[in-house]
């Protein structure tokens, strides 16, 4: 009748070996750390850069605990905080020659202490929030005024096809910071100009007059209105929110915060987060990319050489290569017609590619522009904190439609993988520049972890000493499966790499209360068996079978709450109802299936069994008085 068959035992003896894996790099707790990783697309992170850190800490008179190098990079453990800022500086100004161009990231972290075989299996501890442990907080500063000039400069664009599709002549288009400017020869062909204006570009407010400079031309002058400022630098931010969200999911950071702060300015809180480094330069890194085509002339050619100046109209960058590449400043395509971007290999030459996936205005112009330059060459440029780089700058063969574009040119998997990140996270509508950076301590101090620690662990022990008291070996039996509970959940919250805050732990506390409370309702129905004159075999098997319902019924219920908070909540409400669901799912399989396990082990294979340990049993007696009695 109280017997469980071998496997459900299995399954109990596998729970718990899984869960001590997962909870106990909890214990072992943090060191402090330098973490070294590439600030560049073209710098790589290998063995050697991990010498150059030895060296950099040997001269420095600098004995770490270790140096380690891995897929996220170089990672410099210390004994104390105090070497660990000594040896930031000293690998700092060994790596970083010039200050101004900096091609690696050195940044403090904590890593753990846990064996290295414990990490080979992912067993990680818990991260912790901003309000215990800390975590890494930026402040960004959009450039509106970048926003601004690459509005003017895509309405530039469109204001040239305009016209030539309206077949109306004019004497050249230029950019002059916010503002297009546009030269005619006659009357006739500015006022059919501003029709035009009028009709398709509502954003843009027009002024004319003559050229001046001894010029016969007309000047028209567009300039974006305000209204429409104001929405493209509002565009601007919300786009580049989005953009940081997607960033960091990308990087798998646990419950970041990313707000607003005045009409210019991103506040992103990272609560919890290892991987320091390779957050500030994701999210440093603003890469935007722009398709241009490659001024062909011979003044461009002698530019690339050095011996002229850059043409007017035209911008000069360098290749991975180190050489210079000359392209005009119109801008084709831009980031916002990308829809996908994924890396790969180049299907003939097998090297690193990224492939891109245009959406369909971005498919169309990209179609009409390589069918009317054919033979042309049309560069590749990837924007990377305000530098541009051309990735790639190849011979236009034939008509390209289909809306599929491939990168490729000189890049390793790495560099592949990176940079399809960053496009497909989204392009920045705007420049940002982290413009404050530091790792925030526990908000209300180190005494909320300790306090945090002693009021979960004070709960389970006075519990446990009630449960031992009130029920004897059952109360002993619904100890043991409280602690199994506690240690599922923190191996659970360590398996899903979730940030324990100060509500995650007040939820931890109100996990053990909700998980006794199935104990309870046990061990009294148990109890009423008894009082009713069952066996004391029957009464443990009824005990469990009718008390199951009660149990499952007020779980759900709670589940359905913790559920809506989790969907409606946020921040540190989020954080409560993350602990609070697996909570309740932990403590249903320890308070109902591993208690009952242990009450087969001890009591099911003893066949004629007399008495239960289950603490005092009120009987009423034959003369309705109540007597006690001893199970």
């Amino acid at each position: 009748m109280n017997r469980y068959p071998v496997w459900k035992y299995a399954i109990i003896l596998v729970a718990l070996v899984v869960g001590l894996l997962y909870a106990v790099p909890n214990v072992f707790g943090e060191a402090p750390a330098v973490q070294v990783s590439s600030g560049k697309s073209s710098v790589r992170i290998d063995a050697s850069t991990q010498a150059r850190v030895r060296q950099a800490l040997e001269q420095a008179g600098i004995q770490p605990d270790a140096v380690t190098l891995d897929a996220t990079g170089v990672k410099a453990r210390f004994a104390t905080d105090e070497v660990q800022l000594k040896a930031k500086d000293a690998i700092q100004k060994a790596l970083n020659t010039d200050p101004n161009d900096p091609g690696y990231v050195v940044a403090v972290n904590m890593i753990s202490l846990s064996p290295r075989w414990l990490s080979a299996i992912n067993a990680m501890p818990m991260y912790l929030g901003l309000d215990l442990r800390g975590g890494v907080h930026f402040m960004l500063q959009v450039d509106m005024q970048a926003a601004l000039s690459k509005k003017a400069e895509s309405l530039a664009g469109d204001l040239r096809t305009a016209l030539r599709e309206k077949t109306i002549r004019h004497n050249g288009i230029t950019r002059n910071g916010q503002s297009v400017e546009v030269l005619f020869g006659d009357a006739a062909a500015l006022a059919a100009a501003k029709a035009v204006l009028a009709e398709q570009f509502p954003d843009l407010q027009e002024t004319d007059g003559p050229a001046g400079n001894g010029s016969s031309d007309l000047r028209l002058v567009a300039t974006i209105k305000p209204e429409a400022a104001r929405r493209v630098q509002e565009q601007a931010l919300k786009q580049n929110m989005v953009t940081l969200h997607n960033r960091i999911n990308e990087l798998g950071v646990a419950e970041p915060v990313i707000q607003q702060q005045g009409a210019d300015r991103i506040v992103v809180q990272l609560p919890g987060v290892q991987d320091t480094a390779k957050a500030k330069d994701i999210l440093g890194r603003t890469a935007t990319l722009e398709v241009r085509m490659v001024d062909e002339g011979t003044e461009a050619r002698a530019a690339e050489l050095g011996s002229a100046p850059v043409p007017f109209g035209d911008e000069k960058f360098m290749d991975r290569n180190g050489q210079a590449v000359v392209v005009k400043k119109q801008v084709i395509l831009t980031g916002e017609n990308l829809t996908d971007a994924q890396p790969g290999f180049d299907g003939q030459s097998q090297e690193p590619a990224v492939h891109l996936t245009l959406d369909a205005k971005g498919s169309r112009i990209f179609r009409d522009v390589t069918r009317e330059n054919v033979g042309k060459r049309m560069a590749i440029l990837l924007f990377e904190k305000g530098k541009g780089e051309v990735v790639t700058a190849p011979v236009i063969r034939s008509e390209i439609g289909g809306g599929r574009v491939q990168i490729s040119g000189r890049m390793t998997t790495v560099e592949a993988n990176d940079t399809a990140l960053l496009l497909r996270a989204g392009s920045l509508a705007a420049p940002m520049e982290i413009i404050e950076e530091y790792t925030i301590g526990p908000t209300l101090g180190k005494d909320n972890i300790t306090k945090g620690f002693h009021s979960v662990a004070w709960g389970f022990a006075v519990i446990c000493a009630f449960m031992a008291v009130y029920y004897m070996l059952f109360g002993l039996f619904s100890g043991l499966s409280l602690a199994v509970n506690l240690l599922l959940l923190v191996a659970v919250l360590s398996m899903l790499q979730a940030t324990l805050t100060l509500p995650g732990m007040a939820a931890m506390a109100l996990a053990l209360g909700m998980a006794i409370d199935s104990n309870v309702l046990i061990n009294e129905r148990v109890r009423e068996e008894l009082r009713l004159g069952a066996s004391p075999q029957a009464a443990i098997n009824a005990g469990y079978e009718r008390a199951w319902g009660t149990i499952f019924d007020s779980n759900i219920t709670t589940l359905i709450a913790g559920l809506a908070l989790l969907a409606f909540g946020s921040g540190p409400v989020r954080g409560f109802a993350v602990v609070h669901c697996i909570g309740i799912l932990t403590s249903m399989f320890s308070a109902v299936f591993f208690s009952r396990g242990l009450v087969n082990l001890w009591y099911g294979r003893q066949k004629r069994l007399k008495t239960v340990s289950i603490g005092t049993v009120w009987r009423p007696g034959a003369d309705g008085a109540i007597t006690n009695k001893a199970e």
